[in-house]
């Protein structure tokens, strides 16, 4: 029989643990089981969060799961499915507020790890498209195309539309990589190159395109491939 959390060294239990060492010290799924509280016959609330964890690929997994797939869990019921949903959507807009208020490249982890709460779990390819103002802030994010990319498949007279319509003044282009490989293709290269001479213009400035997987989000421009 698994142990409580009540039972647990006070020194491991989530809640005290955190009040003495700071949210930090916590791993993700005790950060979970405070969230979750209990647990399940056989199943402690801790075991509960890496379960969750394990099912969906960890926080960022986690993050882009909606309610649906959370009833499947047992243990789950109506009331902590809504907490958790809440939770998870405050921490994306909290990611997307930063972005918005602060300019892109002054918080350049805050744009990888919005990319890849957005991006990096998906299932199948899409390429979405960061919109900037002229101080660099985001204006939106928008999922633009979906499917197996190629040059064909990803439209720069939309890309062009939607950034005039928008007023922006730049982007940054994105896309994911279920397969997880993170290195971009010479597919990917093409297709930067287009949009970057398709959004040149109208005047807007291509800033970066990321390859984004589950585990990392690569800056082609950090690459030299910009």
């Amino acid at each position: 029989m698994p142990m409580l959390l009540k039972d647990l060294p006070l020194d491991a239990r989530p809640r005290e643990k955190l009040l003495s060492r700071g949210a930090g010290a916590l791993s993700d799924a005790e950060l979970l089981a405070l969230l979750l509280r209990t647990g399940l016959p056989g199943k402690n609330a801790l075991q509960l969060g890496q379960e969750l964890l394990s099912r969906f690929g960890g926080v960022a997994g986690l993050l882009h799961t909606g309610p649906d797939a959370l009833k499947a869990i047992k243990g789950l019921g109506p009331a902590k499915r809504a907490e958790l949903v809440a939770v998870l959507e405050l921490a994306r807009r909290a990611l997307a507020q930063e972005l918005q208020q602060k300019p892109l490249f002054a918080t350049p982890q805050a744009v990888r790890d919005y990319l890849q709460l957005q991006l990096g779990p998906r299932p199948h390819e899409i390429f979405a498209v960061l919109f900037l103002d002229s101080q660099q802030r985001m204006i939106a994010l928008e999922e633009l195309f979906r499917g197996t990319l190629t040059q064909t498949s990803v439209y720069p007279r939309e890309v062009v539309v939607r950034a005039l319509t928008l007023q922006a003044a730049g982007v940054v282009l994105a896309h994911n990589h279920p397969s997880g490989a993170a290195l971009p293709s010479r597919s990917d290269e093409a297709i930067t190159q287009t949009l970057k001479a398709a959004l040149a213009l109208v005047d807007v400035r291509v800033f970066d395109h990321f390859v984004v997987t589950s585990s990392q989000a690569v800056s082609m421009a950090e690459l030299g491939l910009l």
